[in-house]
């Protein structure tokens, strides 16, 4: 790149707002068009929630923090959560009658996959999607939820193996960050995590971003996919989840009652030219919500 094509760079990049201005705020206004923003956490961190919110957000157009867009949701393990989406869809437009069509849902795209090279055969495919136009908003999001689920069981810890897995990681990559940067696209992967045994500080002795160390559940995680798959994305977010337990006293009981209680909370683990941000955040009928401390 020249200094003379810098000079033709937009002052700022496209951000897709969560909804909520303390989330927004961690991430420096939302989550960023041309590059790749990875969700960690565990099962119930929220990781889901926070793709289908976005996938109805992107609708709206830029003035109301959205990118006037349609959205591809790519699922790779379960059923895909059509009655919550349908949930947010209904919630957004009663929130936004002028602003969203009727039927949300119409302009979020949902595909299933199973297998990494199915993915990459899928987001071939979806170049031509968007070139044809086939869509009544131009596609503006693209979400994989998980990226983790496809490489789980697929390949060994064989040295031929974890070759052919980083290199699968660099083509889908690759791929995500073309579209991105070509058509102007937010990027949104969501990965899992896995127990850490090792030292105090970073995981094998690199640091985790803005963090020492990644907890949630009480327990000391890491992302899934290992360093390979970090070098592949541009911005990491960690929802961490933690379960409290409190006394709450009941009406005309002799005693009181133990009560669990689940805190969640958002973490900025690494973003370019971002510092260290995190929230606590609760999921709410209309979507993740930040808490004010």
């Amino acid at each position: 790149m020249t200094p003379q094509n810098l000079m033709l760079l937009p002052l700022s990049t496209p951000k897709l707002s969560i909804g909520c201005p303390i989330l927004d705020h961690c991430l420096g206004g939302g989550i960023a068009c041309n590059s790749i923003t990875e969700l960690v956490g565990e099962s119930g961190s929220g990781k889901t929630q926070l793709c289908l919110q976005l996938t109805v957000r992107a609708q709206l157009p830029p003035s109301h923090g959205g990118l006037g867009g349609s959205s591809i949701y790519i699922f790779t393990e379960f059923s895909f959560p059509f009655r919550r989406l349908q949930q947010l869809g209904n919630l957004y437009h009663a929130s936004y009658p002028n602003l969203l069509r009727l039927e949300p849902l119409e302009d979020i795209y949902v595909h299933g996959v199973h297998d990494a090279q199915e993915l990459i055969h899928v987001l071939g495919d979806i170049e031509a999607f968007i070139t044809i136009d086939h869509t009544r908003l131009p596609v503006k999001l693209i979400v994989i939820d998980s990226i983790a689920a496809l490489f789980r069981s697929q390949y060994q810890t064989t040295p031929a193996d974890l070759k052919r897995r980083s290199e699968m990681f660099f083509n889908i990559s690759g791929t995500l960050k073309g579209l991105a940067n070509k058509y102007g696209l937010a990027v949104v992967v969501t990965n899992q995590v896995v127990d850490f045994i090792g030292p105090h500080h970073g995981v094998n002795g690199v640091r985790l971003g803005n963090l020492e160390s990644l907890d949630t559940s009480g327990r000391r995680v890491s992302p899934a996919l290992g360093l390979a798959w970090a070098h592949c994305i541009n911005s990491s977010v960690f929802l961490a989840r933690h379960e409290q337990s409190i006394e709450v006293d009941i009406r005309n009981a002799p005693s009181t009652s133990i009560c669990s209680q689940t805190h969640r909370t958002f973490h900025l683990v690494f973003a370019p030219h971002l510092a260290y941000a995190s929230a606590e955040f609760v999921i709410k009928k209309e979507g993740i919500v930040g808490v004010s401390q």
